[in-house]
């Protein structure tokens, strides 16, 4: 049963594409033909199992720093320790195993599902290092997980092998590294890449086969899913007071501050100036701080112009810009008129008023981020809500003849938020137009694409609620109605990506799809149901903003599975400023959305729930519900350079969870270029940053990979990341007992070819069974999944 109490039933909703008028001509790749009706253990071609004295004998084992623990379910499992003195790098296994030398090949490593750890755990092959460190097409063997992956059952991660390793191979030497974790944004190497301190998760067994998805033999321990989950008991909403008293300490402190606030400060206390429950309400005295502070930051900009381009107490400079001065003085415009028109100094011995001093530095910070706008969609976002529309709303106030028309500015919102092309930055000659004058930054089913699925970068549910408020003409009022409907369309799409799962605890929780994404190394990822709390807006935020009834009954899973509270908790363990901020309307958001009435809608991914499957095929993505089991795949996977044939899988059932990079075929209309992989082992993305201190070669380098036809117009050369150079026009998978076929495509219809000897077989799209006598076709932004079983 569904926490709602409904019951499970075949039922698929999907959109289903339109018929093509045009025949394809694509180039083709495959470098994989269909497998059988389903894979099984026929596939496997080696195996060791760590702490089996004989399996490791077999395999010509060796070990530097390494012990053997008995590990999940009893079955021993080998671990590599730190070394002495400390460093980042840790203990190494090297064995031999067999390949197969005609068919392409995969790597499997079984790890344990209560294992929490950030230590890594790299393969390498003949020496070369097997997947790139951060954020490439191809992992590495294990990033480490920020809570129990699996709770008390087993996982599995398949790596593809390079064809060329492998070919005319029947054995291959490996080795598997332990290192410290990474933080991607380090600008050092200390910075970047930690020291391995303890023992990294204990390796159970790994494989090589041939068959994309990973069977595990039938004598392998893999543990149960509960019968009986329980639900959370604590906290509870004694952490509201916790939060009151937090907020309204920063509250009276900045209340009582005898300086200048900085412009985040003055942004904070002019909301909470309209936050009934705390000292600012009405309070003169925030008045008082918003003149001091803009005359303060004004001062500062007439020292140092470049503030008005980046400034440095908001949590990214060049974004934001002077963005939240503008939105103080917005907020609070009718209460400073009074003293718009008083003189202050100019910071070189003569006055002006203060109207033309905060003015100046608006328009100066407006028309900078105008012309320096930002490609990805959460950047995009920021930039153009601060950087451009509140240091434009500002303007409103104290000099609307110096201010752009309301629906000029509006438009740098829309076209960050998908609703008309994104142009780029402004020019003397235009619209700058780098990915040509069709780019949008949001698919129609409302994801970000940056440049294919993202997991928590993607979550811009908070941005896009703040844009839709930033529009309102008044604290309390109603936003822009075009932008409501895209914020509700943006948190609806996201909601497929919320699947049932246990939190830290054990108990009963939905959280977010993060293997599939572009962004992301998190696994299991974020305890979520309709919106990921952040620290800048808790997990209420949309839902109270909207009040949308599905989004309302995402939101009341969440208060029925008592999941609000931990996430509240967990959101306050971030100390800083930003977080406090960010937590101000959370309790007057929890008041409303608990008077609302029950929503009978519940996340679709939810057990109990019938049957979904939902694809957007501009984002190259999939997730689907067969009854208890999932599976998102990621077709169109960080292929930001070429071409490569990768995708990647998430795949759960209730005692197994498998997380791949697979091959798949794909076709397209070749532009005639050619990438060649670099000797990156570090980011997949390029090659700056942190180096190691170590030379290292990639396993990949000299790949070649096919570059898709550019569109005319769109500046670019082999090399550039680009949202068209890997995009493939269709591509067809084959992952266990699912065939799907995915069309990008506007125009044009594919044929997906099936099995022989089936006649046959359920379509998840429809929810119908389909003759298989001969190919199917699929129609332009369309997405066909056959369920194929023996």
């Amino acid at each position: 049963m569904s926490r709602h109490g409904k019951t499970a039933a075949f039922a698929v909703a999907f959109l289903v594409g339109v018929s093509s008028m045009h025949a394809p001509s694509p180039f083709v790749l495959e470098f994989s033909p269909p497998g059988a009706i389903a894979a099984d253990s026929a596939s496997l071609t080696d195996r060791l199992a760590f702490g089996n004295s004989r399996s490791e004998q077999d395999h010509q084992l060796k070990v530097d720093q390494s012990d053997v623990i008995t590990g999940g379910l009893g079955v021993p499992a080998r671990r590599l320790l730190p070394l002495t003195p400390i460093s980042w790098e840790g203990g190494r296994a090297s064995f031999t195993m067999k390949v197969d030398p005609a068919k392409p090949n995969y790597f499997t490593v079984r790890l344990w599902g209560d294992d929490v750890t950030q230590n890594r755990l790299i393969l390498f092959c003949d020496d070369k290092q097997i997947g790139y460190r951060h954020l490439g097409d191809i992992d590495i063997l294990d990033f480490g997980t920020e809570a129990p992956g699996y709770n008390g059952r087993f996982y599995y991660v398949t790596s593809p092998l390079p064809l060329g390793m492998t070919r005319g191979k029947t054995e291959l030497p490996f080795e598997i590294r332990g290192n410290g974790r990474i933080w991607g944004y380090g600008s050092t190497f200390e910075q970047y890449q930690k020291p391995l301190t303890d023992p990294t998760r204990g390796i159970y067994s790994v494989y090589t086969h041939t068959d994309g998805i990973f069977v595990p033999p039938p004598d392998e321990k893999q543990g149960l899913a509960p019968d009986d989950i329980p639900v959370r008991v604590e906290p509870g909403p004694e952490v509201l007071k916790l939060l009151q008293e937090r907020v309204g300490g920063e509250v009276s402190k900045l209340l009582a501050a005898s300086k200048p606030l900085s412009q985040v400060q003055l942004e904070f206390l002019a909301r909470a100036y309209f936050v009934q429950w705390t000292s600012s309400f009405r309070n003169p005295k925030v008045i008082g701080a918003a003149v001091r502070s803009l005359d303060a930051t004004f001062a500062a900009y007439r020292k140092n112009p470049k503030l008005a381009e980046s400034e440095p107490s908001t949590p990214n400079p060049d974004w934001f810009g002077l963005g939240p001065s503008g939105h103080a003085i917005s907020l609070l415009a009718a209460e400073l008129q009074g003293r718009l028109d008083e003189s202050i100094s100019d910071g070189a011995g003569a006055m002006l008023t203060r109207r033309a001093a905060w003015a100046e530095m608006l328009v100066a910070s407006r028309d900078w981020h105008r012309r320096h706008r930002r490609q990805y969609t959460n950047q995009s976002m920021i930039n153009d809500l601060y950087g451009i529309y509140l240091c434009n709303r500002g303007l409103e106030a104290v000099a609307p003849a110096q201010a752009l028309p309301e629906d000029q500015a509006r438009h740098y919102l829309y076209e960050s938020l998908g609703l008309v092309p994104w142009l780029g930055s402004d020019t003397d000659n235009g619209p700058e137009m780098p990915l040509g004058d069709h780019y949008f930054q949001l698919t129609d089913k409302g994801l970000t694409k940056e440049l294919g699925y993202v997991g928590t970068y993607g979550e811009v549910i908070d941005w896009a609620t703040e844009i839709y408020e930033a529009t309102s003409p008044a604290p309390g009022q109603p936003g822009d109605p075009k932008i409501k409907m895209q914020l509700v369309r943006i948190a609806k799409a996201r909601a497929v990506f919320r699947r049932p799962a246990l939190d830290a605890e054990g108990n009963r929780a939905m959280r977010m799809e993060t293997i599939v994404g572009w962004r992301d190394e998190h696994y299991p990822g974020d305890v979520t149901y309709c919106e990921r709390p952040t620290w800048d807006a808790s997990s209420l935020y949309v839902a109270a903003a909207a009040l949308d009834t599905d989004l309302l009954g995402y939101v009341q899973q969440m208060f029925v599975d008592n999941e609000f509270f931990a996430s509240l908790s967990d959101q306050m363990k971030e100390t800083g400023f930003r977080s406090t901020a960010g937590l101000l309307e959370t309790l007057d958001q929890y008041e409303l959305l608990k008077a609302q009435y029950p929503s009978a809608s519940t996340l679709p991914m939810e057990h109990g729930e019938p049957d979904f499957a939902w694809a957007d095929e501009e984002d190259g993505v999939l997730g689907l519900k067969h009854g208890d089991d999932t599976l998102y795949v990621s077709l169109y996977w960080r292929a930001r350079y070429g071409i490569n044939n990768l995708a990647r899988v998430h795949y759960t059932v209730p005692g197994l969870d498998r997380i791949a990079v697979v091959w798949e075929d794909s076709q397209f209309d070749p532009s005639g270029l050619i990438y060649k992989r670099p000797d990156w082992v570090n980011f997949g993305f390029g090659d700056w940053g942190p180096h190691y201190p170590v030379v290292m070669h990639s396993a990949e380098t000299g790949e070649e990979m096919p570059i898709a036809k550019i569109p005319e117009g769109v500046k670019f050369k082999p090399g550039d990341e680009s949202p068209y150079a890997g995009k493939a026009d269709f591509y067809n998978l084959r992952y266990g007992p699912f065939l799907i076929g995915m069309n990008t495509t506007k125009d044009k219809t594919f044929e997906l070819k099936v099995p022989a000897g089936i006649d046959a077989a359920p379509e998840l799209v429809s929810g119908q069974t389909v003759s298989l006598a001969k190919p199917l076709q699929v129609p332009p932004r369309s997405t066909v999944v056959l369920y194929l079983v023996k």
